[in-house]
């Protein structure tokens, strides 16, 4: 059974880092609800990570990264101005991209060349990325076709599966709406955008990137 660790707890977040470097998945609060998480590069770790939630291969996960520079070395953002990726990161919003050839991990998402970029606002599990330096697979922590969840209490029938579940408290202020989780937005096609799924914070997200001169491609 996972152990519980308090995310305010000291070096919580050096702890969440080694989980994931020795392969295991763990369960992580971000900016919208608890998200599973594991190296992105890790065959072994992915593999889990599918089989914890019971996942079909065909339905792909996204990566949680630092930086802007990352979104960049992971995914192919090249025809994405600064000023952009800045104004939608770090925040509740995906942003898919064909990958590059530094994700190559074969088990990631291999029905599709994309990746979804995630860079939460949320400090603990941005203290995790950068220290943990490398990409981290993360998708909602519970079973597919389960609601998301926004307290650990909601996932502990995953608990046997994982090597540590880090609470966080209640997230999104425990607002229903918020379990959709980020708005996934494909941004891989040069002036224009694709929603993928309406999340949270989505009106806003639409206004930046119509700001930005980009079109939407249904």
């Amino acid at each position: 059974m996972a152990e519980v660790i308090k995310c305010s707890e000291e070096k919580a977040y050096a702890r969440a880092a080694q989980f994931l470097e020795d392969g295991h998945v763990i369960a992580v609060p971000t900016d919208t609800i608890y998200g599973l998480a594991c190296s992105a590069n890790c065959p072994q770790a992915i593999k889990k990570l599918y089989a914890i939630k019971g996942r079909d291969s065909a339905k792909p996960v996204a990566i949680c990264v630092t930086y802007i520079d990352d979104v960049r070395k992971w995914g192919n953002a090249e025809h994405l101005s600064d000023d952009l990726l800045h104004t939608l990161l770090p925040g509740p919003v995906t942003v898919v991209l064909e990958k590059t050839r530094h994700l190559n991990n074969p088990f990631l998402n291999p029905k599709t060349s994309k990746i979804g970029i995630r860079i939460p606002q949320y400090l603990f599990i941005n203290k995790v990325t950068k220290i943990f330096d490398k990409p981290i697979a993360l998708t909602s922590a519970n079973f597919s076709n389960e609601p998301s969840t926004l307290s650990v209490k909601e996932f502990e029938h995953l608990y046997g599966h994982l090597g540590a579940v880090f609470d966080g408290g209640v997230l999104s202020e425990g607002l229903e709406q918020n379990r959709t989780g980020s708005t996934v937005v494909d941004l891989s096609n040069i002036g224009s955008y694709t929603i993928i799924r309406k999340g949270v914070s989505y009106e806003k997200i639409v206004t930046i990137l119509e700001d930005n001169e980009l079109r939407s491609i249904e």
